[in-house]
């Protein structure tokens, strides 16, 4: 019990999101077979259309721009700053701070991790580990969604007694980058909202928000904690 209450929020958010992704499997198999039957073809299986390229293409578009989203969010939080905003660092002190202040190398804590005390490659890997890793998702499901897109949009083609196009044909199409577009400017508009709608409202009780009673300038994580 006390390991589910630790990672109560990691362990909610997996459940919601399993049961998001059941949902969008159950809603876009009746959309698709409905779809179908109105084009005089036969309805498909549950798990036949979770293994189609029109399922896996709806699946990762919407990932690609979750992980672009927080690897723009995580890199330009470095540099750039927003004041009065707890997701900002505060103003002049942007940029990558010093060793002390990263508490790596022979500023390490004793339990800090251990390539925080290395040096070399193995420290700059760790240092950016975090955008590494979520710009690499970024790029692994745009390739999928690219791959499962290009199946898809040729199904499409083809079923309409048209010539089916190339992969670059298809990545550089207007059908791709609307499918990448409406999710990027929903995306950049959520985290735009959440910088600037945090300098003036609060959440009590959560560490994405200022104490209550902090002043609308104050900025970062830890302002007047």
């Amino acid at each position: 019990m006390r390991w589910i209450k630790e990672n109560s929020l990691a362990l909610t958010f997996l459940v919601l999101f399993l049961l998001a992704v059941a949902g969008q499997a159950v809603a876009g198999l009746f959309h698709y077979n409905d779809e179908q039957t109105a084009q005089g073809g036969e309805p498909v299986s549950l798990w036949s259309y979770v293994a189609s390229s029109s399922y896996a293409v709806n699946v990762a578009e919407n990932w690609q721009s979750e992980y672009l989203q927080f690897f723009l969010f995580i890199v330009l939080t470095v540099w750039l700053v927003q004041k009065g905003s707890p997701e900002s660092k505060e103003p002049g002190r942007a940029g990558r701070e010093s060793d002390e202040e990263q508490r790596v190398g022979r500023h390490a804590d004793p339990d800090s991790p251990r390539w925080a005390r290395a040096k070399g490659a193995r420290l700059w890997l760790f240092s950016n580990s975090l955008g590494l890793v979520m710009g690499l998702i970024f790029l692994l499901s745009w390739l999928a969604q690219s791959v499962a897109g290009h199946a898809a949009y040729n199904a499409q083609r083809l079923s309409g007694l048209r010539d089916p196009v190339t992969w670059g044909s298809y990545v550089t199409s207007g059908e791709f980058w609307d499918r990448s577009l409406q999710n990027w400017q929903s995306e950049l508009l959520a985290v735009l909202s959440m910088v600037v709608l945090s300098i003036y409202l609060r959440q009590r009780g959560s560490p994405e928000s200022k104490p209550v009673g902090a002043p609308h300038a104050s900025t970062g994580v830890g302002a007047d904690r």
